[in-house]
């Protein structure tokens, strides 16, 4: 059984897919912070802006693998048809959930499936898609993929050392925070501008107000 947030239609605001129609399918949990306020400022991941925990968010719930491909089929034919069919898989951390039996499953239904994974768990699944968005160098694993994200501005990684990793594009996302948002965003752009193959990815469905 999958324990699922949330299952809803949007566009891919982040990332090489910036403005492509998707569902999005958000598992319950993850492995590097609770979900629990005051527990926070000492998590291993602190700035997560996500709410991850519990089943109450839209088309929430727990399903079946049955239940779940038609959830996502439900989903997407609600808003979108003539398309090619795109789905995110994401969280908190999707892949304390995810099996290839789900994943096979969604390309039988003609989707195109991406993971967004912090990169603490291996991954031996047959994905379409892989970014990877690590928060913590020592317990990072998967460094290879589609797609390497890291959050800036932070001290933790050597950024000149991880563009020579096995990955095809390289964004560097703004800080979300509230105090220093703007500068953060002025931050990653000059960064970017003088360190290639480093490409800005900013959120841009909070831009547009849409979920």
């Amino acid at each position: 059984m999958f324990k699922v947030k949330e299952i809803f239609s949007s566009i891919q605001g982040e990332g090489f897919y910036t403005g492509r129609p998707a569902v999005f399918l958000r598992f319950a949990g993850c492995n590097l912070w609770n979900g629990k306020l005051k527990d926070k400022q000492n998590a291993i991941c602190n700035f997560c802006d996500t709410d991850f925990v519990g089943t109450d968010g839209q088309n929430g719930g727990t399903y079946s693998l049955n239940q779940i491909i038609e959830k996502v089929e439900q989903v997407w034919n609600q808003k979108y048809k003539a398309i090619q069919k795109f789905i995110v898989l994401t969280g908190g951390e999707p892949m304390l959930q995810t099996n290839s039996s789900l994943v096979q499953s969604l390309k039988q239904k003609g989707f195109f499936v991406a993971l967004e994974t912090n990169g603490t768990i291996d991954i031996n699944i047959n994905f379409d898609w892989i970014c990877v968005s690590p928060k913590n160098l020592n317990l990072w694993k998967v460094k290879k993929g589609d797609e390497l994200k890291i959050i800036y501005p932070q001290s933790k990684f050597n950024l000149n050392y991880l563009k020579k990793l096995n990955f095809k594009y390289f964004f560097l996302q703004p800080l979300d925070d509230n105090k220093k948002k703007q500068v953060n965003i002025m931050k990653t752009i000059d960064y970017c501008r003088s360190h290639k193959p480093w490409f800005p990815s900013f959120q841009i469905h909070k831009t547009l107000n849409v979920n």
